[in-house]
Formats: C-alpha cells, sequence, structure tokens
C-alpha cells in the first residue's frame, strides 16, 4: 500500500515566515491535488519549544545558519520557528489537512532537533511513524514538503533505512539551499534509493 507523506507545510517555513524556505507556497495546491489522489495521508509538524537548542538565538555568539557540534553531532542553527501554538507553526492556510489521518509532531524535545519524520537528529529516538507504517500494510512512500535539503531529505532517507519504497514527488517540494545544499539532497536522496516523480505523472495514471 501506498501513502503520501506531507513534510512541514507551516506557515514559517513559507514566504513570510520566520525560516522561509523560497517559493515555499507554490507546493501547497499541488499537495492538495495529491492529497485527493491518496487513501493514507500524513503530515509532520516542526513544534518546538522556546528557547530551543536548535535556535541561534539559544547560544551566545552564534547567528542563523552558523553550525556548532551538539552531543549528536553537527547542528545548523535556524532564527526561531515553528515555536508551539504559534501562528508560525499553523499549517498554511490553504493547505487540505481534512485529508490527513495523523500529525507527527517532531522538534518538542528541546535539547534535540529533528528533521526526520522517523527520528530525531540523534538518529535513534523514533517518532513511532515506521511502526505505524508496518501496522497499516504501507509500504511505499511518496513524500512532498519541505524543505527539500533538510526535513524531507532526512524523511527520505530514513525511510529507505527502514525498508520503504520512497520516491520524492519533486514539483512538490521546494528547498532552502544553504552553499548548493539542494542539489547535494537530490544527490544523497537518489544514491540512498529514492525514486523521483512529478504530480503529473501520478494524478495520470
Amino acid at each position: 500500500m501506498d501513502a503520501l507523506l506531507i513534510v512541514d507545510v507551516q506557515n514559517d517555513f513559507c514566504p513570510g515566515g520566520a525560516l522561509e524556505v523560497p517559493r515555499g507556497d507554490e507546493v501547497v495546491p499541488v499537495i492538495n491535488k495529491l492529497s485527493n489522489y491518496f487513501d493514507t495521508v500524513i503530515q509532520t509538524q516542526d513544534w518546538h519549544p522556546r528557547g530551543h537548542s536548535s535556535f541561534a538565538s539559544s547560544h551566545e555568539h552564534c547567528k542563523p545558519f552558523d553550525t556548532i557540534e551538539m552531543p549528536y553531532g553537527k547542528q545548523t542553527l535556524w532564527p526561531d520557528h515553528c515555536i508551539q501554538q504559534s501562528s508560525g507553526s499553523d499549517f498554511h492556510p490553504d493547505l487540505n489537512t481534512t485529508r490527513s489521518q495523523l500529525i507527527i509532531r517532531k522538534g518538542f524535545r528541546k535539547q534535540i532537533d529533528s528533521y526526520s519524520a522517523f527520528y530525531e537528529n540523534d538518529g535513534t529516538t523514533s517518532t513511532g511513524l515506521g511502526g505505524y507504517l508496518h501496522e497499516r500494510n504501507i509500504d511505499a512512500l511518496f513524500v512532498c514538503g519541505l524543505a527539500t535539503d533538510f526535513c524531507v531529505k532526512w524523511s527520505v532517507l530514513d525511510g529507505l533505512n527502514e525498508g520503504f519504497s520512497v520516491t520524492v514527488i519533486e514539483d512538490a517540494v521546494k528547498g532552502i539551499d544553504i552553499e548548493n545544499s539542494v542539489v547535494q539532497a537530490w544527490d544523497e536522496m537518489q544514491v540512498a534509493g529514492a525514486m523521483r516523480t512529478n504530480s503529473y505523472a501520478l494524478l495520470s495514471k
């Protein structure tokens, strides 16, 4: 069985948001069409407490997009974003969420960031998504959302490591692109075994 995984289509990642993904809102109408195509739709939601350790504001003399070492490895520091209960953490107002059957909230532990829909950035703390998908007999994931080079990429890589077939819908993702990170992300995903398609190919079946 197939499932659509919609990654972090939230206000803070769209134009005008605290951590804007360029043209991030352009994925919304595409995803809305795709949602009607899949029987199983899952969303992720970045859900940070104030003062999260991944925020540059939590580290003296650091600025957004600096990289520091955390106990679990390298961490890019971000502007404060997707703070719990804030409007920035809300899903984009035009995104159709009525088809979604599960929302995975991530990044809510103050001392560790979480890009992937499957694991936090330590690579071991599970969100429970893998077990849910296996229980539902889902073996193929189609991934869309924000951002290609971070939360989408890590969700794809972890999904592949968990044994799922993973396809990225290329016209339904957008990236932040830090020092060519979008191209690198596509390379990493494809080398790991991810497939690529687009909404036209899916919806014309």
